[in-house]
């Protein structure tokens, strides 16, 4: 049945063609004896039993080749030379995807779960380092010694949070937070390097309440203050203040480091880019924090922007809704 559909038109035109060239015969040539006609029908039905045992045997051949793909494990339907008119090579390759995606789906949650697992058992030995540090005497060496473990401690809890983030559950607690009460716990997670880098901060954000997750915006607020430290000027200022409009609350975060170039600005956000300083040489940047925290603040349904003079000052704004 699948054979007369596929050559139906093929077949009806070879039987019209037949039934014209009897009816000129009949009609047209009645002086020539029926006999020639008779012989010719038997030669044309001849050649085309002929034609059609062929194209039946080609059909044989594609369908037992279409089958022998059909049992393999990868992608056919450029091997199988179908049209996209067949739904078993469809339905086929369809599955054999659906296969891979969700193996590959393992595979991701596997290696989460393992980097979450190995943090965790870090933060341990981690943690006495850090205290046996603090029985050293007061030397450039500790002081050194310390700074990188803060550092460790700083990309062990952005590891943890960004397994979170590449989890098919993005985990969210969103409520009624203060404000100002995220921005000091940022601000105390990121006292060594403030004190270290003898930043002057400068803080007038209200005791307003927003609706937002409290870890995630913490960890907004880690990664822009990180930011301001990295390209911070021989005299740093960190500012922080918050503004009310209506329904919504801005919250800006400002130094006067070395900025951003107007050809870097509008890219900033984007994954992996580095922009065109280079920062100096003084750090080797991954291109990721600003774009983990854009993520991060879109999945909170806020908004965030940014506005620079290269060599004068940088400020991110964050808008949030007031918990009403």
């Amino acid at each position: 049945m699948k054979f007369l559909r596929k050559n139906g038109t093929w077949l009806l035109g070879c039987a019209l063609l037949c039934l014209a060239y009897n009816l000129y015969f009949l009609f047209l040539l009645p002086q020539v004896e029926r006999t020639y006609l008779f012989y010719l029908d038997f030669l044309v039905g001849l050649s085309l039993l002929l034609a059609i045992a062929v194209r039946y045997g080609q059909y044989r051949a594609v369908q037992r080749r279409r089958q022998s793909l059909l049992a393999e494990d990868y992608l056919i339907w450029q091997s199988c030379g179908a049209d996209l008119e067949n739904m078993d090579i469809i339905r086929h390759d369809l599955s054999v995807l659906e296969d891979k995606f969700c193996e590959q789906f393992d595979l991701n949650c596997e290696l989460e779960d393992s980097i979450a697992r190995w943090c965790h058992e870090v933060k341990t030995p981690l943690a006495a380092a850090m205290l046996l540090v603090e029985k050293l005497e007061d030397t450039e060496e500790k002081r050194e010694l310390q700074e990188q473990l803060e550092r460790i401690n700083l990309q062990l809890r952005s590891a943890l949070l960004g397994c979170k983030l590449q989890s098919s559950l993005f985990d969210l607690q969103v409520g009624r937070i203060s404000l100002a009460e995220c921005v000091r716990t940022s601000l105390r997670n990121n006292r060594f390097f403030l004190i270290r880098k003898q930043v002057t901060v400068e803080m007038q954000v209200e005791e307003a309440c927003v609706c937002t997750d409290r870890s995630w915006l913490v960890y907004v607020l880690d990664q822009l203050i990180d930011n301001a430290l990295k390209y911070c000027g021989p005299h740093p200022v960190l500012r922080l203040w918050s503004r009310r409009e209506k329904e919504q609350i801005w919250l800006y975060v400002e130094d006067n480091g070395e900025g951003i170039r107007d050809s870097d600005i509008r890219r900033i956000f984007e994954k992996g880019y580095t922009g065109n300083n280079n920062h100096n040489g003084r750090y080797k940047s991954t291109g990721m924090g600003l774009y983990i925290v854009s993520v991060i603040l879109e999945k909170l349904g806020h908004a965030i922007s940014v506005e620079s003079v290269f060599g004068a000052y940088t400020r991110f704004r964050i808008e949030l809704p007031l918990f009403l």
